[in-house]
């Protein structure tokens, strides 16, 4: 098959892209505008014959003979996403236009990156599917919750006009190798801080809690989906259950590293979730799928790979 990662050079992408590339049965064209990807992340790829990098901006028509498309192209830490609003909204809602389009052209499955974001700061915990959300419309993070919300929206109906064929992952908190250290998310900012002995930075009291899961086990899940029955459509929740405080993240990666880095208090960002996990029943049902990785073995991982980036 010819496979179409967009947002390849991306966290998510990129391994998403080493999984699919590595086993050589498939054409894997990464696409990726550079905008927050990095080209390191798929270097070793690059010689692959399996395997093709394209710089392009998804916001722009694309015309491709495809079988599968991957659509993870966003911006999706808060700083990266709020850094050009509109732009972040145009790739949401405008991207997958084209991307529905060329799924549509060429009778290809697309399978949407979506966001427990949708969620918003959620009533109901843990969450599932059938919760709408709580998110508010017109805030500093609404160009990011409510462009997903769109996006799915988009679909759905280009599957219900079109027949299009889609799947919808909700990904929740992910962390690993090839996360971007100045992104500004919570493991990579602490692991980061930590073994370069600075102060860790908690935002609010740390009592607002999160569920983290290991890149490889939600790239897995991922996986699972593309290649699901076509009647799972989704949505479908992918994460790691098992929730903890932020203060909790930061106490554990101090012991991990060894560290012996203060923990500081800044104030929380509007609109910051004050609880997330999942409920992931729905993607054991469907497609057999929970995390293997747990956390202490997955923050392992992330110190030894970001310790080799500073040696």
């Amino acid at each position: 098959m010819r496979i179409l990662i967009t947002g390849g050079a991306g966290f998510l992408g990129a391994n998403l892209c080493e999984r699919l590339a590595k086993k050589q049965d498939d054409h894997i064209i990464c696409l990726d505008n550079l905008q927050t990807g990095n080209k390191e992340n798929i270097s070793e790829l690059m010689n692959l014959p399996n395997f093709e990098f394209i710089e392009h901006d998804i916001v722009n028509p694309l015309n491709l003979a495809v079988d599968q498309i991957y659509n993870a192209a966003c911006p999706a830490s808060p700083t990266a996403y709020q850094a050009d609003p509109v732009h972040t909204m145009k790739t949401s809602v405008i991207g997958i236009l084209n991307m529905l389009e060329l799924a549509k052209k060429n009778n290809a499955t697309l399978l949407q990156f979506s966001t427990s974001e949708v969620y918003g700061d959620a009533q109901v915990h843990p969450q599932s599917e059938e919760y709408w959300g709580n998110v508010n419309p017109n805030g500093i993070r609404s160009c990011y919750d409510e462009g997903k919300r769109a996006a799915e929206t988009l679909c759905f109906d280009y599957h219900r006009m079109y027949g299009t064929r889609i799947k919808v992952v909700r990904i929740f908190n992910t962390y690993g190798p090839k996360m971007n250290s100045e992104d500004g998310r919570v493991i990579s900012n602490f692991v980061n801080q930590a073994l370069r002995g600075e102060n860790i930075t908690v935002y609010g009291d740390g009592k607002q809690t999160r569920s983290f899961c290991y890149v490889d086990d939600l790239i897995e899940g991922i996986v699972r989906m593309m290649n699901s029955a076509p009647e799972i459509l989704g949505p479908v929740n992918l994460g790691n259950p098992e929730e903890f405080t932020i203060m909790e993240i930061g106490e554990r990666v101090k012991g991990q590293i060894g560290s012996g880095s203060e923990i500081i208090f800044q104030p929380l960002p509007k609109d910051d979730p004050k609880q997330r996990r999942p409920d992931i029943s729905r993607a054991w049902e469907l497609l057999g799928w929970k995390p293997q990785v747990s956390v202490r073995t997955g923050l392992e991982k992330v110190i030894e790979y970001y310790r080799g980036l500073m040696a």
